[in-house]
């Protein structure tokens, strides 16, 4: 086995540096990442690393140079240096005594609701006062129940903080009422000390429409004038505390929700219409004196994925429907497994930027944080939506240093997954490194899992993975646009109805104007491995079966990639399948004339510890055949994202059951750096790889339809390839 690397020159290297930004007529103000921490790295020397950690409600000191979040697995509160926002360094973990949900910062001190409670019919809590500097607890406060949200008024003088003591969704299905009902603490703050003992109760019993005699608050924001807007989320309900301690509130009512998707069938079709959908509000932040905004998330009999901006006495200024789900949608981050929910928006945050009033709305489900000028009220316009980590659950807006993070909770490490993290954002004049590719009108896309490019420059075409199972489709893709743009999507049919046990994960032209595709396979799930010929509406014309010497090998990681030369269809393997050498996998001929198969073998590079690598791409270009070759980890656990090559001369297919040559490689290109380049954690799968007419290389990496992904889609250019 011979395996040579390639060197490039200077001027390659520098013309393929990855395409991550749209072009612009003029610069403007915009928000980019820079930087992310890994919730893991605040663990101390001998801390077993592996445990579950999570970021969830995240703050800042007032000097802007501290990160604090909250970690209910740890059940601390973590700390990070941000004095180089480009490079957040742990300052550890200050354990809480329990599970924290909230903290905010008045002068040196923090303050953190922690959930002590023994179960929910018995629920407890306190507040914590940690000294930053020192970040050590200096105090306690027993508030009685559990704690859900934190806020400080703007002159520090005092804390409210909503006790939610939230309903078992184990009994009667989660239904309200169910005892004790929730309320609302005022805490005076003096020189960094609560005083407990003037803790002021307030009852917010017969207020809500919904079991007014439970109510459940959320989340809590207190207003310029010392007024404080409280969300009851399972009751619908929004309450409003006046200065002078009276307290009023209204109904959040309900929203019909035009053009979104509403089957849980595996394709996305936006056509779909929900009608009088409970807002249900979980973050609320003010805007002005007299008016603050609400994400909905609709989370429990809702799902109405919207925001609204409220006057205080509870006139509709604006409400955004399924408006931004739709731009989400667009950017390839529609939570299709969860469409009854949609991307459930859950957080929000108004600060001001260079005299710009900014609105930033968290969307949990769809990983993203969309960003608004809130110039005028009844017309918020949306300016950007920046990517996060998975599941991003709070934010904070840090404008002295044009600065804001997020902290994302979802730690999926022990299922081989990416840590919890913090992310970061800085405001200076650009053009938008985020999204990479986007959708035209109702399209949307998913798990984009195999790329091949047309007879003209810059004129791709990609396919979605099995994700969308219920109508597997093949999208047209002009690439000369910045951002890349999906222009057409096209389904696969048998018999005019979409193609069902599909996994498209290749695809190349026939000559004829339609196409060859890889079926990768999942006999688990009944998914055959094979070819599938389409003509240029998508409509299946032939399928051919693997041979009893290919199938009685196989394991469900099947063909990844292919290519037409000649009339010889080629195929790439991802992984070794059970009568292949160790480190060594097939790439598979199929002689369309002669109706033989044949094979070569690819030696793969070492596997990182935890993981395995595979193929994931096979495309013809000039003398080779070029190779996505990658691990499948993501993060710093990451190795493996190469670009490789094997001459065309060598693919000399041997008769299956017999033995197979093995081909030399070429390694082109580490895509790790291009993977680094939009400063989150490094994404695992490189999916996608095809050559233009031109010459010109591009990538693209498989979302997995968010589902336990961040969503992120990942499109560039490599330069001229030769």
């Amino acid at each position: 086995m011979t395996i040579q690397r390639l060197c490039l020159t200077t001027s390659l290297v520098l013309a393929s540096a990855p395409i991550l930004t749209p072009t612009a007529a003029r610069a403007e103000m915009v928000f980019d990442r820079i930087s992310a921490f890994a919730t893991p790295d605040n663990m101390a020397e001998g801390e077993d690393r592996s445990r579950a950690s999570s970021a969830e409600i995240i703050t800042a000191t007032e000097d802007g140079n501290t990160l604090i979040y909250s970690d209910s697995p740890l059940g601390v509160l973590g700390f990070v240096d941000i004095t180089d926002a480009r490079a957040p360094k742990p300052l550890g973990n200050v354990a809480m005594g329990g599970e924290p949900t909230t903290t905010v910062v008045i002068g040196k001190m923090a303050f953190a609701g922690v959930n002590t409670s023994e179960s929910k019919a018995n629920p407890s809590g306190k507040l914590v006062t940690v000294d930053v500097a020192a970040r050590k607890v200096v105090a306690e406060c027993d508030l009685g129940g559990q704690p859900d949200s934190v806020a400080r008024s703007a002159d520090g003088s005092f804390l409210a903080v909503a006790i939610e003591n939230e309903r078992d969704e184990e009994v009667d299905d989660g239904d309200l009422p169910q005892a004790p009902a929730g309320w609302l603490v005022r805490l005076p703050v003096k020189d960094g000390a609560v005083d407990c003992a003037a803790a002021q109760r307030i009852d917010l019993t017969g207020l809500a429409e919904v079991a007014g005699e439970d109510p459940e608050p959320e989340f809590v924001a207190i207003g310029p004038a010392g007024e404080i807007a409280l969300t009851l989320q399972e009751n619908n309900h929004i309450v409003v505390v006046g200065a002078d301690g009276k307290v009023s509130g209204f109904s959040a009512g309900s929203v019909t929700l035009e053009g979104i998707d509403t089957r849980k069938d595996g394709r996305l079709d936006f056509s779909g219409k929900a009608e009088d959908v409970a807002r249900e509000p979980d973050g609320i932040a003010w805007i002005d004196a007299d008016h603050f905004v609400t994400a909905n998330e609709g989370d429990w009999k809702g799902g109405s994925r919207s925001f609204t901006i409220w006057k205080k006495d509870g006139t509709v200024v604006y409400e955004a429907g399924a408006s931004l789900e739709r731009a989400m949608a667009a950017m390839g981050h529609y939570p299709d497994k969860r469409n009854k929910k949609g991307v459930e928006l859950e957080s929000v945050a108004v600060a001001e930027f260079g005299g710009q009033k900014l609105m930033f709305v968290v969307s949990e489900r769809a990983s993203l944080v969309a960003v608004y000028d809130l110039a005028d009220l009844t017309q918020p316009k949306l300016l950007q939506i920046l990517p996060s980590g998975i599941s991003p659950e709070g934010l904070v807006a840090i404008p002295e240093r044009n600065l804001l993070a997020t902290a994302n909770e979802v730690d999926l490490r022990a299922e081989g997954g990416p840590a919890a993290h913090v992310m970061l954002y800085e405001r200076a004049e650009g053009t938008p490194a985020y999204p990479t590719i986007v959708a035209d009108g109702n399209i949307g896309f998913a798990a984009l899992s195999a790329l091949w490019a047309s007879d003209r420059p810059g004129m791709l075409y990609a396919a979605s993975d099995s994700f969308l199972s219920g109508a597997p489709t093949i999208y047209t893709v002009d690439a000369t646009a910045r951002p890349a743009r999906i222009t057409a999507a096209m389904t696969v049919t048998r018999g005019g109805n979409p193609a069902q046990l599909m996994d498209i994960e290749g695809l190349t032209g026939d000559g004829e104007g339609g196409f060859w595709l890889a079926n990768e396979g999942r006999t688990d799930k009944m998914i055959p491995h094979g070819l599938v010929h389409v003509d240029a509406d998508g409509a299946v014309l032939e399928e051919i079966g693997l041979p009893p010497e290919l199938s009685a090998h196989e394991i469900r990681y099947g063909f990844e990639g292919i290519a037409k030369v000649g009339d010889v269809l080629w195929m790439a393997v991802q992984r070794p399948w059970t009568d292949d050498p160790e480190g060594m996998v097939k790439l598979v001929a199929y002689d369309l004339k002669e109706k033989t198969w044949g094979a070569v073998r690819y030696p793969l590079e070492a596997a990182p510890e935890g993981g395995w690598v595979g193929l994931s791409e096979l495309t013809v270009y000039g003398d080779h055949a070029w190779l996505i070759e990658r691990d499948n980890l993501p993060g710093a656990a990451a190795k493996v994202k190469l670009l490789t090559r094997v001459a065309l001369a060598d693919l000399k297919p041997a008769a299956l059951g017999g033995d197979l040559p093995v081909v030399k490689k070429e390694i082109v290109r580490d895509l790790i750096p291009d993977l680094q380049t939009g400063h989150g954690y490094v994404l695992d799968k490189v999916e996608g790889f095809a050559i233009d007419a031109a010459g010109t290389g591009y990538v693209v990496t498989d979302n997995d339809g968010v589902d336990n992904s961040s969503g992120e889609t990942l499109f560039w250019s490599v330069g001229a390839l030769k």
